[in-house]
């Protein structure tokens, strides 16, 4: 196995992977396809890094640039819970069938890398897609290297995203956090 296409999610959480990969003198190509980000002015910031950050390194890219957050939304309405299910089942398809149409060895992904994400469903659903478009789904569990990685892309000055791309997500993070401190309020100092 000589050469692997990573897909990549965003710059910072490509730094860590890539340097694995590139150790185990591999010949890396980054895969960007992510409609699934919302606004657009975040999946613009996100493929700008992604594009510096690949320019630095001489990190070949794929990508798949188009903007498409209604067919998403479509595919989760109404199972906005299992969200991250077709997600990840619409890039690791995509990533594996480019694999096979460009012949690469094998295919792998930066969301191995994240500890925010459900590390064990992206690799059955990696497994599987590695089943059905018939190419290789290199695992590796890049999550020991989360400290580097963030170390280095603070250390660049990257855009680094607080979260994972789709509008709930976002919701998720800033209402918890509403919701944390109204209930603090409530037990903290009313009377009624």
């Amino acid at each position: 196995m000589s050469r692997v296409l990573l897909h990549i999610c965003c710059g910072p959480c490509t730094i860590y992977p890539l340097s694995v990969l590139r150790g185990e003198n591999l010949t890396v190509h980054g895969f960007f396809y992510n409609p699934h980000i919302q606004p657009y002015q975040e999946f613009e910031k996100r493929l700008n890094t992604l594009q510096a950050f690949a320019q630095s390194e001489n990190l070949p890219l794929i990508l798949r640039a188009d903007y498409d957050p209604e067919t998403f939304f479509r595919q989760v309405a109404f199972r906005e819970t299992n969200r991250c299910l077709y997600c990840y089942s619409l890039r690791l398809n995509a990533a594996a069938s480019l694999a096979k149409r460009s012949r690469f060895d094998a295919f792998t992904t930066t969301l191995l890398y994240s500890r925010h994400q459900k590390h064990q469903l992206i690799v059955s659903i990696a497994e599987e897609a590695s089943r059905k478009h018939g190419v290789a789904f290199l695992y590796t569990d890049f999550r020991s290297g989360w400290r580097e990685g963030q170390q280095r892309a603070k250390a660049l000055g990257m855009y680094r995203q607080q979260y994972c791309g789709c509008i709930y997500s976002e919701m998720e993070r800033f209402y918890s956090k509403a919701v944390k401190s109204e209930k603090s309020k409530d037990h903290g100092g009313n009377t009624t």
